[in-house]
C-alpha cells in the first residue's frame, strides 16, 4: 500500500484513452438525424418514406376531415391542405421518390381544399396509387379517384352526396347557382378520372331513399368497383404491387 506524506505532490494516475471511430460516430449521427426527420414528417403531415424497399415510394395519408381555410377543433383528426400541397410539389420534383401511395380514411371536409389536392395528384407525372381503407366519403371520392390507379378494401365504404354549405347563406338564386357550379366541378372531375358515367354519379348524389336525414348514397367497396368509380378491390399489398408495376413500366419523369 502506498503512503503519502504532507507536502508531497503525487500526480493522478492516467485514465485509459478511449479510441473513437469518426466514421462510425458520423454514421450513427446520420441515422439518428434520419429517424428524427421521419418522426417529424409523420407528426406534421402523416407521411413517411421507407428507405429499405424495392422502390422508394412516399406514403401520404388523408385521414379525418380535410381542413381548408378555417381551422377545425383540436379534438378533430384533420388533414391540412397547407401541408399536403407543398408535400405534393416536393414529391413531384424529388428524383429519388419513384412513386406515391395515398391511403384514404376520410369523412370529407372542405370542398375546395379537397378538390385542389385531388387536381394536383391527378396532374402528377409521378406514378400514383390510392387505397381507400375505412371510408372515402364526400370530398374523399374525388381524392380516391385522382390517382393513376385506385383500390378499395372490401370493408370500406363511400358516401356520395350533394355539396353542403355551413354557416349563414342567403336564400337567393345566386347562392344556389354557386353551389350548383361547385357540384358540377366535382362531378366533372370524378367522371374524368374514373369509369362511372355522369348520369349514374348524379343519381347516386341526389338519391333520397338511401339516407334517413340526408340526400345521397352510401356504397360498399364492391359496389364502387362494379360502378366503375374505383378500379379494383384489393389490400395494401395489391396497391403496392400495382405501384411497383407503374414505376417499372412508365417512362422516367426526368430522363436527363
Amino acid at each position: 500500500m502506498q503512503s503519502y506524506h504532507a507536502g508531497e505532490y503525487h500526480p493522478p494516475e492516467e485514465f485509459p484513452r478511449i479510441e473513437t471511430d469518426p466514421d462510425r460516430d458520423q454514421e450513427k449521427n446520420s441515422e439518428t438525424a434520419q429517424q428524427l426527420d421521419e418522426s417529424e414528417l409523420i407528426q406534421d403531415t402523416g407521411s413517411i418514406r421507407p428507405q429499405n424497399a424495392k422502390h422508394l415510394i412516399h406514403c401520404l395519408t388523408v385521414i379525418g376531415q380535410v381542413e381548408g381555410h378555417y381551422e377545425l377543433s383540436s379534438q378533430n383528426k384533420t388533414t391540412k391542405y397547407e401541408h399536403i400541397i407543398p408535400a405534393l410539389v416536393a414529391i413531384e420534383q424529388d428524383r429519388s421518390i419513384e412513386g406515391l401511395l395515398i391511403l384514404l380514411n376520410t369523412v370529407g371536409g372542405d370542398v375546395e381544399a379537397g378538390l385542389a389536392i385531388a387536381e394536383l395528384i391527378a396532374g402528377m407525372q409521378t406514378p400514383t396509387v390510392s387505397l381507400v381503407v375505412g371510408g372515402g366519403h364526400s370530398i374523399g371520392v374525388p381524392l380516391s379517384v385522382s390517382a393513376m390507379k385506385s383500390y378499395i378494401v372490401p370493408s370500406a365504404s363511400m358516401t356520395i352526396h350533394p355539396v353542403r354549405m355551413n354557416g349563414m347563406m342567403l336564400g337567393v338564386p345566386q347562392s344556389f347557382s354557386y353551389i350548383s357550379k361547385i357540384q358540377d366541378r366535382i362531378i366533372s372531375f370524378v367522371t374524368r378520372n374514373s369509369k362511372i358515367s355522369e348520369q349514374q354519379f348524379r343519381s347516386l348524389m341526389t338519391n333520397t331513399k338511401e339516407l334517413a336525414t340526408d340526400v345521397g348514397t352510401v356504397i360498399s367497396g364492391e359496389q364502387a368497383v362494379k360502378m366503375g368509380l374505383i378500379d379494383q378491390m384489393g389490400s395494401l399489398s395489391d396497391a403496392i404491387s400495382a405501384l411497383y408495376e407503374l414505376i417499372e413500366t412508365m417512362p422516367a419523369r426526368y430522363p436527363d
